[in-house]
């Protein structure tokens, strides 16, 4: 079989494919052909053994004194000369019939036999399907069918079934053939683009139709796929460049002071100096792999089982307790409202964890001695928290970059800018929006409970 094959691999590839579905088709077809061969067999002999059991049964119902007579009246109307009857006596010699003598053999229900015929000039013995069946009054009844006719029509439905089968077996052949090739050229492609996704082209994707097939639904969600593995590989690179970037300038200074502390400290004070300012510098970088971390863990969905009814009003509240102190030594005035809120769906410690980031943020770029608002406003279906300061707020064209990692734009302040960044994660965790306030210097939180 493998010296007849191509010897390109797609060839052969091709070429099996074809001829696996060709098989399919061919032993279907075949099957279709032994059953419909089998119930019109089935179906003629059940419509004779039907017929002989009426006879016997007709028979057995007439009066002895009549059976003759009655069975010469059937024979008369017997055209065709394809009905056997005999009627025979105890002793199984003849009454009335065109049967010259009960085969020898079984009597029990039907078979088929060899019996002599009276009336057929010319012919000896015909082959039939019979019936022997006891009567009343001693008497014993042969009814029986001449096979020549059936035999003739079972011939003419087995030549139907050829002249049928014979070019459904050819069509069989080239529609394997032609749907296998075009199977395999499905494959080809789908193979095709993941050896070029392997040797680092993420931008291949694979054609879908205008009114797609099942192939072309399954192309069509390879390519949502590899869109999703782009920007996730697009986004691990653009982290990587930001960590490289944002990590240089920490531990190059963190260097320059241990070096510089191991050239001029000349005592154990000096020492413990710079060693309390490398930790501090330590601590930093540990804060910003740390909140890396957690946007990780948060991207991966791995908390959703965490989910639980979170009060909001409680958690705003909690919020406000906690950054009152820190507001009251920076000479900020934290104003809190807060107003009853449906419970949404959520994780407590990240929402809270938002919360605070928000707040924070307010405190650090508001104006010196403003105010920072934190308001609860509920709707039907959850709350929208509402933390504003005094300040400019943020400026539209900055909006869609301060949501990304390590971006503090032209201010000067403290922190690693990721703080906007994991209020986002934690907001589309939970399937919220964030969004900034038109006309003032605010950010939203809108919290809705899915239905």
């Amino acid at each position: 079989m493998s010296s007849i094959l191509p010897a390109d691999p797609r060839a052969r590839a091709t070429w099996r494919w074809g001829g696996a579905l060709a098989a399919i088709l061919i032993v279907q077809s075949l099957l279709l052909a032994a059953v419909f061969w089998a119930l019109a067999n089935g179906s003629h002999r059940r419509a004779i053994e039907h017929a002989l059991t009426d006879d016997c049964t007709f028979f057995a119902l007439t009066p002895p004194v009549e059976r003759a007579d009655e069975l010469r009246e059937r024979l008369s109307r017997d055209i065709h000369r394809d009905h056997f009857l005999g009627l025979f006596d105890g002793r199984g010699r003849l009454i009335a019939g065109n049967v010259a003598r009960l085969p020898a053999g079984p009597t029990a229900g039907s078979f088929v036999t060899t019996v002599i015929p009276t009336q057929l000039p010319g012919k000896t013995s015909d082959e039939a399907r019979v019936t022997i069946c006891r009567l009343p009054g001693d008497m014993t009844l042969l009814s029986g069918v001449d096979l020549d006719d059936t035999e003739a029509s079972l011939a003419l439905v087995w030549q139907s079934l050829l002249l049928a089968l014979i070019p459904g077996l050819g069509l069989a052949i080239v529609f394997g053939l032609v749907a296998g090739r075009r199977a395999a050229r499905q494959v080809d492609a789908v193979r095709d683009l993941t050896r070029r996704i392997v040797a680092g082209d993420l931008r291949q994707r694979l054609p879908v139709g205008s009114d797609p097939d099942s192939f072309g639904m399954l192309c069509a969600h390879i390519n949502t796929m590899l869109d999703r593995l782009e920007a996730l590989v697009a986004e691990v690179r653009g982290i990587g460049d930001d960590i490289a970037h944002q990590m240089r300038t920490p531990l190059t200074r963190l260097r320059a002071r241990l070096d510089r502390s191991l050239r001029d400290a000349r005592d154990p004070a000096a020492f413990a100096e710079a060693a309390e300012g490398a930790l501090e510098e330590v601590d930093a970088l540990l804060g910003v792999v740390a909140a890396l971390l957690r946007l990780r863990e948060m991207e991966d969905h791995a908390r959703r089982s965490r989910f639980a009814p979170v009060d909001l009003a409680r958690l705003v509240d909690d919020a406000c307790d906690l950054h009152r102190p820190l507001a009251e030594d920076r000479g900020l005035v934290l104003d809190c409202a807060i107003s009853p809120a449906p419970p949404v769906e959520g994780d407590a410690s990240l929402l809270m964890e938002a919360i605070a980031n928000l707040i924070d943020n307010a405190m650090k770029f508001g104006p010196p001695g403003g105010r920072v608002g934190i308001e609860l406003i509920p709707h039907a279906d959850g709350g929208t928290i509402r933390v504003s300061d005094s300040g400019t707020g943020i400026p539209p064209a900055e909006r869609a970059a301060v949501t990304q990692r390590f971006y503090r734009g032209r201010r000067q302040v403290e922190g690693a800018g990721l703080g906007l960044s994991l209020v986002k994660a934690i907001a589309d965790l939970h399937g919220f929006e964030l969004r900034f306030a038109e006309g003032r210097s605010a950010v939203e939180l809108v919290c809705r409970t899915p239905r």
